[in-house]
C-alpha cells in the first residue's frame, strides 16, 4: 500500500515515526513534508497529501497537526 504522510511543524517527529512503522509493515510511505520543525503553513502540506489521495497517486493519506482541525479542514477541500 502506498501512503502519503504530511504534517505541520509540530508533527514532524510523529510523522517520522509513522513513516518508519509503515516501512516495517512493508508499505511504501511517501513523506509529503515538512522536513524540519520550523514553523510552516500547514495547508500547503495538507493539500499535497489530499491531492495525491484525490488523484489516486496514493492509496491513503495521513495528516498530523497540533490540533487535528486545520489539516482536516484543508484536506476536506479535495474530492475523495
Amino acid at each position: 500500500m502506498k501512503v502519503a504522510v504530511g504534517s505541520d511543524h509540530r508533527g514532524v517527529r510523529v510523522k517520522g515515526q509513522i513513516l518508519s512503522q509503515l516501512a516495517e509493515l512493508g508499505h511504501e510511505g511517501i513523506d509529503a513534508g515538512p522536513s524540519d520543525a520550523e514553523s510552516v503553513d500547514y495547508p500547503e502540506y495538507a493539500a499535497k497529501v489530499a491531492d495525491a489521495v484525490s488523484k489516486g497517486a496514493v492509496d491513503r493519506g495521513i495528516l498530523i497537526c497540533g490540533t487535528g482541525m486545520g489539516m482536516s479542514i484543508a484536506a476536506n477541500k479535495f474530492r475523495g
